[in-house]
């Protein structure tokens, strides 16, 4: 039916055609996410601009260095290509399968860098936005001053700070 000549002419052609599609494939999709990914790391790293630049391009060289070698490492096959239609049903399953890879990897990055945004926002958050003028004395059975007694007694007097635990009540209530 075909010549082993055939055989092995198409599935080198089905291996050129993966490697052509998948190579510059993988190239678009670093640069587009080196390029859009820019101002995420940017404020992910709050404005650190050089910072955010040396990250994004060490994530473009990993993603290069493993999308690169998944394309090269997947490009052997087992099945003999024979013909037009063994050829796209291969090449359909090995680009398929490197959109996958490039997905989750991508999704993979977004999460952990989103995960240290969403960590550097929470510390802004827990840090107080001025340091309190003044603090209640301590004593050896703990505050001095208006909270002696009764806790929920309004703050009366110099040198104790409005920190929010505190309600400031007008005089007479």
């Amino acid at each position: 039916m075909f010549k082993s000549e055939d055989v092995s002419a198409m599935t080198v052609l089905a291996y050129l055609v993966y490697l052509v599609i998948s190579v510059p494939l993988t190239i678009w999709v670093a640069r587009t996410l080196s390029h859009n990914g820019r101002v995420f790391l940017i404020d992910v790293f709050d404005g650190n601009n050089d910072f955010a630049d040396a990250v994004n391009r060490l994530l473009v060289v990993g993603f290069y260095l493993v999308n690169l070698g998944f394309v090269t490492l997947f490009l052997r096959t087992r099945d003999t290509v024979a013909d037009a239609r063994g050829a796209i049903e291969q090449l359909s399953m090995k680009l398929g399968t490197v959109l996958v890879v490039l997905g989750i990897l991508h999704l993979l990055n977004v999460w952990i860098f989103n995960a240290i945004r969403r960590r550097s926002r929470q510390e802004e958050m827990t840090t107080p936005p001025v340091p309190p003028n003044n603090v209640i004395p301590q004593g050896q059975n703990g505050p001095q001053g208006p909270f002696q007694n009764n806790p929920f007694q309004p703050v009366q007097g110099p040198g104790v700070p409005f920190t929010g635990t505190q309600y400031p009540m007008p005089g007479g209530y």
